[in-house]
């Protein structure tokens, strides 16, 4: 019973940290309709971030600095994270270059800054440091929630992002950036620059990405370059997923489904792992999920218009 407790706790755990990232992929998939690629290279650009200025504050930081500063490496791989999307952002705008191109360019720019920031290595290993899960306010936990610090710390993450992206799409400004997804006509009649709306999506998009891959980095105490591969599969698959799964509940916002999504998907990878798949075949079991995921949406978007057909050719 314990090793299945233990196995939920996993899933969970990972689950709310890649459903930081689906909501951010929520924002450029959903609401923009723009492919973003560089996701693959700003996950692990918080990653890297997070090992590089954790390996440097543990020499230079100590007392009250040496507890903050983990927190603060989180705002900054978010920034870090939403300068690269406005560079897709610019990329596409103001060069006009296409939107699966722009994001390319900027994923494969990514790998070199990534390598750059870890000091040519690939893999950098920050063991024994100060993170967000064995600094101050977490070390004021009772012993008994103290065990599990790790999930509470993701889920905290996860609730307020959630919150803070669901005050912001209420806000003009958010209500312009869904507006530019579903309506270009309708934000160019406001005198609103549409280009500028797609750099702010992109921005948050990717900065939701590199404080999940932050936030990965600081779990497992090392930064892996090449930890993004198929982080934009993943998070399309959470997204659609979550989306599909649990539109009919009317009380649900969308990024608690992008969240949710992202916990089934992992759920799945688990189950997989458990059953006996060889690691090696994870990357195509993401590949394999995602298409049954798409195949299935589309049949049910098929279904829906085929019915709405025969209902207005009754009429």
């Amino acid at each position: 019973m314990s090793i299945v407790l233990s196995l939920i706790e996993t899933v969970l755990r990972e689950g709310f940290i890649y459903g930081l990232m689906a909501m951010g992929v929520y924002i450029t998939y959903k609401i923009l309709d723009f492919p973003d690629l560089s996701v693959d290279g700003t996950f692990p650009l918080g990653a890297c971030i997070a090992a590089a200025l954790l390996s440097f504050g543990a020499g230079h930081f100590t007392g009250p600095m040496a507890a903050v500063w983990p927190w603060l490496v989180c705002v900054i791989a978010f920034l870090a994270g939403a300068g690269a999307g406005c560079v897709t952002g610019l990329i596409h705008v103001k060069a006009g270059i296409t939107d699966l191109l722009s994001g390319i360019l900027v994923m494969t720019a990514m790998w070199s800054v990534n390598l750059i920031i870890t000091g040519k290595s690939a893999i950098l290993q920050f063991f024994n440091r100060p993170t967000i899960f064995n600094s101050a306010p977490v070390t004021l936990l009772p012993e008994g929630l103290y065990a599990h610090r790790q999930l509470l710390v993701v889920l905290v993450f996860a609730i307020v992002v959630k919150l803070l992206l669901d005050w912001f799409l209420k806000t003009k400004k958010g209500l312009l950036l869904r507006s530019a997804g579903d309506n270009h006509q309708f934000v160019t009649s406001l005198a609103k620059d549409q280009g500028k709306l797609k750099i702010l999506g992109l921005a948050l998009g990717n900065g939701c990405t590199a404080l999940a891959g932050c936030m990965l980095a600081q779990l497992n105490e090392n930064a892996d370059i090449n930890s993004g591969k198929g982080m934009v599969v993943m998070a399309l698959a959470a997204v659609i997923m979550g989306t599909s799964i649990f539109k009919r509940v009317k009380f649900m916002k969308a990024t608690t489904m992008a969240v949710l999504g992202a916990i089934v998907y992992k759920a799945c990878l688990q189950v997989a792992l458990q059953l006996g798949l060889p690691n090696h075949y994870l990357k195509l079991l993401m590949a394999v999920l995602l298409f049954l995921v798409l195949l299935s949406d589309r049949i049910k978007r098929k279904k829906k218009g085929g019915a709405s057909g025969h209902a207005a050719a009754a009429k």
